[in-house]
């Protein structure tokens, strides 16, 4: 604990004030210290400790203050106690070998006329040579290695995974050891669950085998189909020259049907037909299948419990008939979790139903809706529109629902999402939200030909659409006469229930201006050719218009009416037109 050569007390406390603001935290530390250095100096003059040279007061002041350093700290302190042990272990052996030493040179001193004494101490001086030279190469490793540890702090993690602060936070430490732990305790309980590579490769061995047994069966079984193609048109051709009694000789019939067969012409209709006549009766019955379903559910377990999740999910989808595919089996998926990081036991399943059932063979609506909140939670937009694609889904108004939801709050495949729910909604004759999908992917005049096609929609479901997608041109679509004599919803109606509602109000009005700023002429027009729109509902308009402030369109709108003195009706439709005589003064 002395003090570096070459130095004075005074310039030793300035260096340390000068270097000490980088390692203090608080202010309470840094007054602290400042302390310390006081007492130090304090110390030094009162004990007059000589300015250079090892000294036992000097030692004792700064033994002093190092205690109090160790007696503040908190979080170092065992290692600070363990660096005071050792400084004061060596401090010891050097005073004691200062003792040995001198009590030797007054041994040497006392006895120079015996050789003896003179060749022990020169022994002894070489062993504490030696004793020093393995102390100056242990304190070099020590300062190598207290560089390394400082350079290292410029990296940029100190414990794998975790960053310098990291690695220095307690808390941090606990939950990444809480975390490594997890993983630990999952790793082993896989391998628990696991076998042995010797069976591993006898179970590989067993499956290549019976691979090859199916690929051998599998080729004899398109050689007797062939044949039973050919033995089949022989047999029609030798029952339709009976039929025709025997018109042509039998040889040349023989002959001609014999050159036929040779001609490679089946098409894989023709083997899918051959296929389901001669195997529709093949699946097992009875017995065989109940020991069929028995295996598959004890291979099921057997995969499930080792937690081969993935396996499992693609066993239960090709089970037999489908037995596996329930709501039962998703909740055993569901109510466990795979090794951190890896895919979840859920998406594993629903992803093996949505990919290896055969195309139209469709799941039930409940698995539907599962499968697609699942997926759509996990990011698997990809897979539901696959799944969509290849006719696997049983569409449900509450799996539109979802996918609607899921496109609200994610607008990045809010698209892909809202044509899914379109094809839903159509699927399940959901007319107006089938439209109303259409016009949130900003189809405007799709949505709008749909409801004109739509001979069930009637005016309250376009309102309700109208309401819910708000847009001046789907409005105008809806009131505008197109293909057919009569648009789809009245002016008037339509004003008058978006004026009366406070969020559409503004939607009115752009429409009503869109016709004002055609030119003169334009709105009476439109007001005389809505024959669904009575003189009280247009006075309505006017009204709601008034509370608006909008003097403007009030005025126009009752100068149209009162202009109808007579019974002038410019609506091609004259049986519907509801203008009648009225008087206004």
């Amino acid at each position: 604990m002395c003090e570096p050569p070459n130095s004075n007390s005074s310039s030793s406390g300035k260096e340390d004030r000068h270097s000490t603001p980088n390692i203090l935290i608080c202010e309470s530390d840094e007054r602290f210290f400042q302390s310390l250095y006081e007492f130090i100096g304090h110390e030094k003059q009162y004990l007059q400790c000589p300015e250079e040279g090892p000294d036992p007061l000097r030692y004792s002041v700064y033994r002093s203050v190092f205690s109090q350093v160790i007696a503040r700290a908190t979080t170092y302190r065992r290692l600070l106690l363990t660096i005071k042990s050792g400084y004061d272990d060596v401090i010891r052996a050097l005073q004691r070998r200062e003792d040995e030493a001198r009590t030797a040179q007054r041994a040497v001193a006392a006895s120079t006329s015996h050789p003896k004494s003179l060749i022990t101490c020169q022994r002894r001086a070489a062993q504490l040579r030696e004793r020093i030279f393995v102390l100056q190469r242990d304190t070099a490793e020590v300062q190598e290695e207290i560089r390394r540890q400082k350079s290292s702090r410029g990296q940029s993690t100190w414990i794998p995974g975790l960053t310098v602060a990291e690695s220095e936070d307690p808390e941090a430490l606990d939950r990444h050891l809480k975390h490594l732990e997890a993983q630990r305790a999952a790793l082993l309980d896989r391998k628990r669950h696991s076998v042995s590579l010797e069976v591993k490769d006898e179970l590989d061995a067993t499956l290549q085998a019976a691979e090859h047994r199916r690929d051998q069966l599998s080729t004899e079984n398109d050689r007797l189909k062939v044949l039973y193609e050919r033995l089949t048109f022989v047999s029609g051709r030798l029952s339709g020259w009976e039929a025709e009694k025997q018109q042509v000789p039998l040889e040349e019939l023989l002959g001609s049907t014999l050159e036929n067969v040779r001609q490679p012409n089946t098409t894989d209709e023709d083997a899918r037909s051959i296929d389901a006549e001669l195997f529709e009766d093949d699946e097992p019955t009875g017995v065989d299948e109940s020991r069929l379903l028995t295996d598959y559910l004890d291979r099921f377990m057997e995969l499930f419990d080792s937690a081969q999740y993935e396996d499992a999910a693609l066993l239960a989808a090709r089970s037999p008939r489908g037995v596996l595919r329930s709501l039962d089996i998703m909740e055993m998926f569901k109510g466990v979790t795979g090794p951190p990081g890896a895919v979840p036991p859920l998406l594993l399943f629903f992803q093996a139903l949505l990919t290896t059932v055969s195309a139209g063979d469709r799941l039930s609506a409940a698995l539907s809706l599962e499968a697609v909140r699942c997926v759509l939670q996990h990011g698997a937009t990809q897979l539901a529109v696959h799944a969509v694609a290849h006719n696997r889904l049983t569409f449900s108004e509450d799996l539109g629902d979802v996918l609607t939801e899921h496109a609200q709050k994610n607008p990045g495949v809010a698209d892909t999402c809202l044509a899914l729910t379109t094809v839903a909604y159509e699927a399940c004759g959901l007319r107006r939200k089938t439209a109303l999908s259409m016009c949130r992917r900003g189809l405007i005049h799709s949505a709008a030909e749909f409801m004109s096609r739509c001979r069930d929609l009637t005016a309250e479901d376009c309102m309700w659409v109208l309401c819910r997608s708000p847009s001046l041109s789907l409005l105008q679509l809806l009131t505008e006469p197109q293909r057919r004599q009569v648009a789809i919803l009245s002016v008037g109606v339509a004003c008058s229930t978006l004026l009366a509602d406070p969020q559409q109000q503004e939607l009115a009005l752009q429409l009503l201006d869109s016709f004002v700023s055609r030119g003169k002429g334009a709105l009476e027009e439109v007001i005389l050719e809505d024959s669904g729109s009575s003189v009280d509902v247009w006075t309505s308009v006017a009204s709601l218009c008034s509370d608006l402030n909008r003097a403007d369109l009030t005025q126009a709108v009752l100068s149209t009416l009162l202009d109808q003195a007579g019974t002038r009706v410019l609506s091609p439709d004259l049986e519907g037109a509801r203008l009648m005589d009225h008087v206004f003064l």
